[in-house]
């Protein structure tokens, strides 16, 4: 009889184990399809590099160069003919010329963040329409340079050397200057002005440093023109 009921008693637990190794995968179907869902309010946003992942493995990183060069080319698209390639440069080298041109001439659109908006471009008339110290540092720098390497002598080192701080001194008092008078003529210009007065100042001296004709964008006004 025990033997019996303990037979009885195998049948039932493995009986039981049936429907709780269906439960278990019926969780685990659950689970998954619980992370598979978008995120629940207040949870953050699973980021696009982490749902590629769960879509699936990405491509490998070529192993050679050989393998990297056909994956370029892959992408490339098509190969062109030497007069395609030849047509293509000729218009991109024309594109550059036009957005070259059109900064030179002081269209907002294709100038450097530096050179854009109304205040700046009325700085370079301030200090284009006037002759400034500044615009002989280059120039007298690059004489006194040449005269220093020229002649080895003593003496003219024992000249040079002073002289070159007092251009230096004179072109800093100069650029201080300029830069106080540029700052209130914009101010008076532009009451909502944000710009700060050292960055206009250092502007207004840079360009000023720079002879006229290297200056980009080019000058639209000429020496002597009232910039009101």
């Amino acid at each position: 009889m025990k033997l019996l009921g303990r037979k009885n008693d195998d049948a039932g637990d493995s009986g039981d184990s049936a429907p709780r190794a269906d439960n278990s995968a019926e969780a685990a179907a659950a689970a998954a399809a619980e992370r598979a869902r978008t995120a629940p309010k207040g949870k953050p946003t699973p980021k696009r590099n982490q749902a590629a992942r769960r879509r699936g493995p990405v491509a490998p990183a070529p192993m050679t160069a050989a393998e990297a060069r056909k994956r370029r080319k892959e992408m490339r698209g098509p190969k062109l003919s030497r007069e395609e390639r030849k047509a293509e440069r000729v218009v991109r080298r024309a594109e550059m010329s036009e957005r070259r041109e059109r900064m030179m001439a002081g269209e907002d659109a294709y100038l450097l963040p530096r050179d854009r908006g109304p205040v700046r471009r009325y700085v370079r008339d301030v200090v284009d329409s006037r002759r400034n110290l500044l615009g002989l540092f280059m120039p007298s720098a690059l004489f006194l340079i040449f005269v220093m390497l020229a002649v080895p002598s003593v003496q003219v080192q024992a000249f040079l050397s002073p002289a070159m701080l007092v251009l230096v001194l004179i072109m800093v008092i100069d650029g201080f200057f300029l830069g106080r008078k540029v700052n209130r003529m914009a101010d008076e210009k532009f009451p909502d002005n944000t710009e700060t007065g050292w960055k206009l100042g250092f502007y207004a001296a840079s360009r000023a440093s720079q002879l006229r004709r290297m200056r980009a964008p080019r000058p639209q006004v000429e020496r002597g023109t009232r910039v009101a």
